[in-house]
């Protein structure tokens, strides 16, 4: 299974961005996924997570801005991130589970610039 996540970039405060976790395989009905980021210096922070039956959760910091959403059909996993903070600049990586072998997707790098 490959991951490929996508969207990362540059925004100002309070803008939006949309991250893309794609899957080579139909796996998302079947497994947990996640969105994790991390900044130098510091361990990699869960973000938002989805079971496979639509569960989610999110880190506090980051609840009433982002959320976590899936597409079946076109494999994909998607994090809508609104009301960007400077503090939410990171490398930001999507990760799922499937029979509890774990999957990690490149990081795509979003900056928030204030």
């Amino acid at each position: 299974v490959q991951l490929q996540a996508s969207g990362g970039g540059l925004v100002q405060a309070g803008g939006s961005l949309r991250l893309s976790c794609t899957a080579s395989e139909r796996i998302f009905s079947i497994s947990g996924t996640g969105w994790y980021r991390q900044v130098p210096g510091k361990q990699r922070e869960l973000v938002a997570g989805i079971t496979s039956i639509g569960s989610t959760n999110y880190a506090d910091s980051v609840k009433g801005r982002f959320t976590i959403s899936r597409d079946g059909a076109k494999n994909v996993v998607y994090l809508q991130m609104n009301s960007l903070k400077p503090e939410d600049t990171a490398v930001y990586f999507c990760t799922s589970v499937i029979m509890s072998r774990q999957y990690w997707g490149q990081g795509t790098q979003v900056t928030v610039s204030s």
